[in-house]
């Protein structure tokens, strides 16, 4: 996919500079934004999918939105945090078509770039680290607002830092997910790019210029999933960050994600995610 700077829309949620003493230990988190991360001092480790990664001072690391993970600190500990939302207007989301690197050496000017990002948003310092403080909906809806208040000097001037942050991490990152096959591909990007639509296999397999059967056959290869299975999946996570981030009705949202029938919408997500959309969000309102 042909990303473009156009379509970038990254806000900073919170900034800020913690020290811990064997107090950073959070299971299982997950959120509707990303975090990133400069350590300075001392010893910790995040919990991914793939294995249990150290954190290791002078490193960056990035935790993009909805990534399961899990904070280890049995030590003392120190960082710059950054936590990252992409405006869920966008039509493209680059924490969605990209796979980013979770570590990458950090350098003196990452260092003084996350410091001025501090020291103009001293506001946007997080009370206290526990997720439950901060990562709820009223909290984040209420911090996103703040921000888009803010004066405009200090919102260009603190984007373009995060942008030169998140470009350090995008010079390694593959976009995702890949296809060899430009059909495949060409029809991923209109799914993205449609999300709010109906989108039905044989006006997909028409766009690949293939048969309605073996297009379904090729995109099962390229992707390891249906077609079907693959636009649900696509349509769910931008579900989540509606429901943790808005306060938009239910059933404008299915409305919105294509569904004229949001009691089906609420079955296809508890099907998908384990919960019921209101359960999902009851959880961001605690």
């Amino acid at each position: 996919m042909k990303y473009s700077i156009d379509d970038l829309n990254l806000i900073v949620l919170n900034v800020g500079y913690a020290v811990h003493e064997k107090d950073w230990n959070w299971k299982n988190v997950s959120s509707p934004f990303s975090r990133l991360y400069f350590v300075t001092k001392g010893y910790a480790q995040v919990k991914l999918d793939d294995g249990t990664h150290n954190l290791t001072p002078g490193h960056m690391y990035l935790v993009p939105s909805f990534v399961l993970h899990s904070n280890i600190c049995q030590s003392h500990f120190e960082h710059f945090y950054i936590h990252i939302y992409e405006d869920g207007m966008s039509t493209d989301r680059l924490f969605e078509e990209y796979d980013f690197p979770f570590e990458i050496e950090g350098t003196d000017t990452d260092l003084q770039q996350i410091r001025r990002l501090c020291e103009m948003n001293p506001s946007l310092r997080l009370p206290q680290s526990n997720p439950v403080s901060y990562d709820n909906q009223t909290t984040l809806i209420q911090t996103i607002r703040t921000n888009k208040m803010r004066n405009f000097c200090d919102k260009v001037e603190s984007r373009g830092i995060l942008y030169l942050l998140v470009s350090r991490f995008l010079k390694y990152a593959k976009p995702k997910p890949a296809s060899s096959d430009d059909r495949i591909q060409r029809v991923i990007n209109h799914i993205r790019k449609n999300i709010g639509e109906k989108l039905a296999v044989e006006e997909l397999a028409e766009l690949s210029c293939l048969s309605k059967d073996h297009f379904i056959k090729v995109f099962k290869k390229e992707m390891g999933t249906t077609p079907n299975q693959f636009i649900t999946n696509v349509k769910m996570e931008r579900a989540m960050v509606m429901l943790a981030t808005e306060t938009t009705q239910i059933k404008r949202i299915a409305f919105n994600l294509g569904y004229d029938d949001h009691s089906y919408f609420n079955r296809l997500f508890k099907k998908e995610v384990g919960i019921t959309p209101q359960q999902y969000r009851m959880n961001y309102t605690k």
